[in-house]
C-alpha cells in the first residue's frame, strides 16, 4: 500500500524539478551566455560542482525509482521486475556495482576534476555517484534487515535515509544559492522587454 504522503511529496519534488528545468531553460534559450556565466560562476570549484551534480543526480534517481516502483507494483506501463529465473534482483544492487565503479574511479584519480582530467568525465562520475547512491539508499531499509520490506512500514527507514543523505548532498552542494540566482536571473529577463 502506497503512503498517503508520496504522491504529494512526489509532485512537489516533481514541481520544484520542473521548475529548476525550466528556469535555467528559459535563461538558457534566452541568454545562454548568462546562463553559462551563471553556472560557472557558482560551482567553479570543482568539489562544489560534483556536490551539486551528485544532489541533482541523486534526487532526479530517486524520484524516477520510487515512481517506477509504484507503477511496476501497480501494473501500469511496460515496466517490470528485473529477474534472472526466480530470483527478483533488486535495484539497489545496480545501485552497489556502479558505487564500486565510480569509487574505482576516483581511487584512480579519473573522473575526480584534479591534476588537468576531464571536467566531463569529472561531471559525469558525479552524476553517477548522485544515481548509485540513490539506487542503493531507496533500499537502505532492505540491506538494513536483511529483508525485503520496501512496501511494508519499515520500508519508510529507506525514505529517511535518503533525506537525511539527500539533505546533506543538497546542504553540501550549495545548490539553494544557484537557485535563487537562476530565479533572479530568470525573472530579470522576463521583466526585460
Amino acid at each position: 500500500m502506497t503512503p498517503v504522503w508520496f504522491w504529494p511529496a512526489l509532485a512537489v519534488l516533481a514541481v520544484v524539478a520542473a521548475t529548476f528545468f525550466v528556469l535555467y531553460g528559459h535563461l538558457a534559450v534566452r541568454a545562454p551566455a548568462a546562463a553559462t556565466r551563471l553556472y560557472r560562476r557558482h560551482f567553479a570549484d570543482r568539489r562544489q560542482e560534483r556536490l551539486f551534480l551528485a544532489a541533482v543526480g541523486f534526487f532526479i534517481t530517486f524520484v524516477l525509482v520510487r515512481a517506477l516502483t509504484h507503477a511496476i507494483r501497480a501494473g501500469i506501463g511496460p515496466f517490470r521486475d528485473v529477474a534472472r529465473g526466480e530470483l527478483h534482483i533488486h535495484h539497489l544492487v545496480w545501485g552497489i556495482l556502479l558505487l564500486l565503479a565510480v569509487g574505482l574511479c576516483w581511487l584512480a584519480q579519473l573522473g575526480t576534476g584534479e591534476n588537468g582530467a576531464s571536467r566531463k568525465f569529472s561531471q559525469l562520475t558525479a552524476i553517477l555517484y548522485g544515481l548509485a547512491a540513490a539506487l542503493t539508499l531507496d533500499e537502505f531499509a532492505l540491506w538494513l534487515r536483511l529483508q525485503d520490506v520496501y512496501w511494508t512500514r519499515e520500508g519508510r527507514e529507506s525514505v529517511e535515509a535518503v533525506l537525511l543523505f539527500g539533505g546533506l548532498l543538497a546542504v553540501l552542494g550549495g545548490g539553494a544559492r544557484f537557485f535563487r540566482a537562476l530565479v533572479h536571473e530568470s525573472l530579470a529577463l522576463l521583466t526585460r522587454r
